[in-house]
Parts: structure tokens; sequence; C-alpha cells
């Protein structure tokens, strides 16, 4: 079930507040769980076992942790069951087929991929997050959650389930055991506003701005031009309305999320500081999906030695954390690629180039979102069809084709709007409205309205990390 279209808006959301807030004392956690249940099981009902084990796992890991306190061994066993039966759950459903093709190439055997295999939706944010509970049990960061309940409620929270942000128990721990109070009229009014601004930005900014994309690689229809036949110029721009359609998809599912956490009386942690405003590739990435970046920093990076170990060894470490955040990406090597291209990027900036770029003004933003707009062709290579050679050879052989004033003319507008909209620019909009109740309502009203009804015109609304 996917969070901007009208079942979720008008139905599932609506009825699943209504339980939870009548629901009485600990029966907030149930009804959070079930709702919860079911919203997933929605679509992915026979996958619904893989949810099931990835709970019961990491629940009796923390309950074994917690009765061989006094033995180590004991303790790390039972964080290596965690850690091998999520991770072997994500790389079954994930990389199986991957595995299996690039065995069939580089020998020439003739296995056969298990077609059968579907990927869980959410797997990879779900198991990072049962993941941070089994290892910060160990570590004695938090308590051993003992209410199977509750730890399935924290599990399965359908606001960030899907695609994050990615939560830790510790984040939610404290909320999670509060039954009185844990919701109030000013969380919820904010948590209102976050929705709808997070929902106009999926719907209006990255579904708009999509259609450019779509056309570019022709898939939008018999209108579509095609890769092969567009120009270097129009090419560029289509990249850039990708660029534009993932920030706008992402970071506005981010925010519905934040919202309804707000709403049920959470508070999740923030997934997107305006990346787009970044001056280098280094502050690109604690702007971006953070809550992806920070779980790679606290659960990988570090224990590896961080830079704590001399620079040679802090190299080993970001290329060991970035191969893994392109993988944790997706089952093929333009993910790899992508992970290897920026662990280049920000070593070079570690070594020589970040220094300059803290002294300059203009010239760093425009190195750092040209590099990450070519990052972005690295990402959707193989997509779509899409051939990651002919991108490539699109972008930097020039070539003609169809124009891309055509499409200047017909999406500049839009163009103009989503570049606004990454800037600090909406960010005090938004601050101002906070404090002017009336306006604010009228804006949410306004906005809500314009985007119900693009909802309800769209035929396809997907969300682009789904697949991940």
């Amino acid at each position: 079930m996917v969070f901007s279209t009208i079942l979720f808006v008008f139905r599932f959301l609506p009825i699943t507040l209504a339980l939870y807030y009548l629901a009485p004392g600990k029966w907030k956690n149930t009804a959070l769980f079930l709702c919860s249940l079911i919203f997933y099981s929605w679509g992915e009902v026979r996958l619904f076992p893989v949810m099931a084990a990835a709970i019961l796992i990491n629940y009796t890991a923390g309950l074994g942790m917690e009765k061989f306190a006094h033995s180590q061994k004991m303790r790390k066993a039972f964080l290596i069951y965690s850690i091998v039966g999520s991770l072997g759950m994500l790389g079954f459903f994930k990389y199986t087929n991957f595995f299996i093709d690039n065995i069939n190439a580089l020998t020439g055997a003739g296995i056969g991929t298990l077609d059968w295999i579907v990927l869980p939706l959410g797997i990879s944010f779900y198991t990072f997050q049962t993941m941070s509970y089994a290892i910060d049990v160990y570590r004695g960061d938090v308590e051993t959650e003992h209410n199977i309940i509750d730890f399935g409620a924290y599990v399965v929270m359908f606001p960030q389930l899907i695609a994050g942000p990615i939560v830790k128990y510790r984040d939610v721990s404290d909320r999670l055991h509060i039954y009185h109070g844990r919701v109030t009229l000013d969380r919820v009014d904010e948590g209102i506003s976050l929705f709808i601004f997070g929902l106009a930005k999926k719907v209006l900014l990255a579904d708009g701005i999509s259609k450019l994309w779509y056309d570019v690689v022709g898939q939008a229809g018999e209108e579509a031009i095609g890769l092969a036949n567009a120009s270097t110029p129009l090419v560029w721009l289509g990249i850039i309305a990708y660029a534009f359609q993932i920030y706008f998809d992402f970071s506005g599912y981010s925010l519905m999320g934040i919202g309804m956490g707000k709403m049920l009386g959470f508070d999740f942690p923030d997934n997107f500081n305006l990346p787009y405003i970044s001056k280098s590739i280094t502050e690109f990435w604690r702007r971006w999906h953070m809550t992806l970046s920070g779980w790679f920093r606290e659960y990988v990076y570090i224990p590896l030695g961080g830079n704590r170990k001399g620079l040679r060894r802090q190299i080993i470490n970001i290329a060991i954390v970035w191969f893994l955040t392109g993988f944790w990406h997706g089952a093929n090597w333009n993910f790899i690629f992508w992970g290897v291209y920026y662990c280049v990027l920000l070593i070079v900036e570690k070594i020589w180039l970040l220094p300059h770029l803290q002294k300059g003004r203009v010239w760093p933003h425009i190195y750092t979102m040209l590099l990450v707009v070519v990052g972005w062709a690295l990402f959707v290579g193989n997509d779509y069809g899409v051939s990651l050679p002919l991108l490539l050879q699109k972008m930097f052989v020039p070539s003609a084709g169809a124009s891309a004033l055509y499409y200047l003319r017909n999406y500049g507008v839009l163009l103009v709007v989503c570049a606004l909209a990454c800037t600090p620019l909406m960010t005090k909009i938004y601050a101002w409205l906070k404090r002017h109740t009336l306006a604010r309502a009228l804006v949410l009203a306004a906005v809500f309205i314009v985007t119900v009804a693009y909802m309800v015109d769209a035929t396809n609304s997907p969300f682009l990390y789904f697949r991940f």
C-alpha cells in the first residue's frame, strides 16, 4: 500500500489513527502492531513469514543476551545468531539470483535462477532496524525488550516500515513504553503539517517532474522520445529531472513517515537536510539519507576503526562502507559502481580537495551538483530498460537528436519550482507558517486539495525505493 493513494489517505490512515487513539493504555501498541501488519500484508501476505522470522530472531536474540549477561561468549553467540539470521534472509531474497547470474557469466555454468523469489517490501530497511536493536542490546546501550508485541510494533510500525527513515530501537523505546500522554494535540498538529507537505513533495513535484525523465528514456507512452533518439542536452535535462524526482520522491515519503510518527506520538529522526545545497560530496552525504549514512557509520565504519588507525586504514574503511552502501541499494553492478564512484570522490576530498572546497563559494556547489547528477546516472543505469553505457555515451559524447528546448518550454516552470524547493527558502516558509496559525491552515488546506486532485487523476504513483 502506497502512502500517496486515495486508499491510504482516506481509508487506512484515518481508520488506523481512530483505532490507535481509542485504544486504552497498553493496547495502543497492540493496535499499532496489528494495523501495521495489515498494512504490510496488503500486498505481501505470502511473505509475512519473512517479517515474522525477522521479529522472532531478533527478539529471542535480545532475550538470550540478557539471560547470559555474565557470559561474553554466549552473548556474542546470540549476536551472531541475530546478524546471520537477519542478513541471511536479506541475502537470500535480494542477492541469490544476482550471484547465480554472475557465476553463470563467469564459468559458463547453466545454474537456473530462482524465479519464484520475490523481494519482500522494505526488507533492506527493517533488517537494519532489527540488527541495530540486537547490536545495541549487546553493547548495553538499550535494555532488552520483553514484550513481543511492543517489539513487533517497533519493527513493523507502518510509517517507516517500507522506506525508512531507519529508526533505531533507542530512538523510540522510551515513548514506546509511555501509554498515557504519548499522543498530544501539538504532535498531531505538527504531524499533519509534515504529512501534507511530504505528500505534496511526492505527488506534485516528484511525480510531476518524473514525466520528463520518462519521456527521455522512452517510458511515457507513444510520445516518449527514447534515449537513443535524444540529444545530449536533452539527456542531461532528463537526468537532472531524475535527480529532482528521486529527491522529492524519497524525501517526501520520509517526511510523510515522520509526520505520521508524530501523529502516533513518536519522534523519528530526520532523513534529509537540503542535500542539493551542499558544497562537497562529503557534505552531500551528511545531508542525504542521513539515517542510512548514520547506520553505516555507527555499526560498520566505527567498529572497523573509523579514522582512529591512520589514513591508510581509514581509506580501507571508507571503501568497505561504500561497497556495502552500493550493494545495499540493489543486486546490480550499477549500484556497486555507484558506491565505488562515491568512495573515490570521498577519498579524494579527504586526502586533498576538501580544504580547497571549504574556501570556495560558488564553484564548490557547481562541482558537487555536477558529480551528484553523474552519480544518479550510474544509479539509474540498467533501470527502466536504460543501457548504462548508452546513457553515459549520450551524456559525454555530443550527439544530435530531439531538442531540449521543447521540454524546457513544457517543464521550465516545474524545474524552477523544484530547484527552489531544494533550497532553504522552503524551510523559512515552513517556519513562518508555524508562527501564523491561520495562514498555515489555509496553505495546508489548499496544498492538500490540489494534491488530492492530482492523486485522483493519476493512473500510477510508484515509489522508487520500494525496489530497495
